[in-house]
């Protein structure tokens, strides 16, 4: 009997020794928790060029006029980014951005300086570029590029990035030939039908060579009415002593067909007299045609054909 209890004695004295023993154990290995990492530190802000605001971020109304300017389409930009081609004309922006959009801090082309930054790339250009020195409007204080140019606010669907209409631009200098084609009873219809200055003028043209003229050298007026053009058999004027204008005046005039004088006989007797000075062209008229008479007066009642005939020498159909 003793013997028994003593051995369950010895059991629950090793059991109590290895529960206490395991627990130990179970304490010693319990890791130590981990502890969280700390947040970093945070980046320092960007102040590289690429961090600032884009000049579209502002320039809305700008920037997207200039998308469709043939200058973006001819320069490109990284990305198709038009914004990366302000600073072409500009120059960099970025204390323009910094100083709050001050724009005292960015470069504005105007006047006979914007004007030299045109010439900074299309000083070389052939064509309608060739007389920025010598043409009748060579870039002056007065006169130049920007004064009938504009990148940014172009009237809509200029080929030329006009600021106005041709009319309105030329009208502001030729004050004379607007008058007249405003004020004169017979006039070409200028700005109506499509016509306008440009039409007849080149205004990149070297001085004195301002007309345009057709391919076959001959004056503008025959680029609309070509049925006048010939060639004749039998020329009158045009070929032989004059031109168009020898009878015509392009602006407008008081006289029908835009002629220089009011009355046809005083106009052909203009060339067809021999009565110095000067002596003309034109032959006399024959001795019959009594120029007191009213009938000989008007000499486009017998002589119809007067721009030239295939039939008449002497103009008569």
């Amino acid at each position: 009997m003793k013997e028994r209890k003593g051995r369950r004695f010895l059991r629950a004295v090793s059991g109590t020794a290895l529960a206490l023993a395991w627990g130990s154990f179970l304490v010693g290995q319990t890791p130590t928790p981990t502890p969280l990492p700390s947040a970093a530190p945070p980046a320092p802000s960007a102040t590289s060029a690429s961090a600032l605001p884009k000049c579209g971020d502002c320039h809305t109304d700008l920037v997207a006029a200039f998308a469709k300017n043939p200058h973006a389409r001819a320069l490109g930009g990284k990305n198709g980014d038009v914004n990366d081609l302000c600073a072409t004309c500009h120059g960099d922006g970025t204390k323009h951005v910094e100083g709050g959009g001050d724009a005292s801090l960015i470069q504005k082309p105007q006047g006979l300086k914007g004007s030299e930054d045109c010439r900074a790339c299309h000083q070389n250009a052939k064509g309608a570029h060739n007389s920025f020195d010598t043409g009748v409007h060579a870039n002056t204080a007065a006169v130049n590029c920007l004064t009938c140019h504009s990148i940014h606010k172009a009237i809509p669907k200029s080929p030329f990035l006009l600021a106005q209409a041709p009319g309105t631009l030329c009208a502001s200098c030729h004050t004379t030939e607007s008058a007249s084609f405003d004020n004169k009873p017979y006039a070409h219809r200028l700005n109506r039908g499509g016509m306008t200055c440009l039409d007849c003028h080149s205004p990149h043209a070297t001085r004195g060579e301002t007309t345009k003229l057709t391919v076959q050298g001959e004056l503008p007026c025959l680029s609309c009415h070509a049925d006048l053009r010939g060639p004749f058999v039998f020329q009158h004027v045009t070929g032989s002593g004059g031109d168009c204008l020898s009878c015509h005046q392009p602006h407008g005039s008081n006289n029908p067909n835009m002629l220089l004088w009011a009355r046809v006989d005083q106009l052909c007797l203009s060339c067809h007299s021999q009565t110095p000075p000067p002596k003309t062209y034109g032959s006399q008229p024959p001795s019959f045609h009594d120029l007191t008479l009213p009938r000989y007066r008007n000499c486009t009642t017998c002589h119809v054909a007067v721009h030239g005939s295939n039939v008449s020498p002497q103009l008569l159909k």
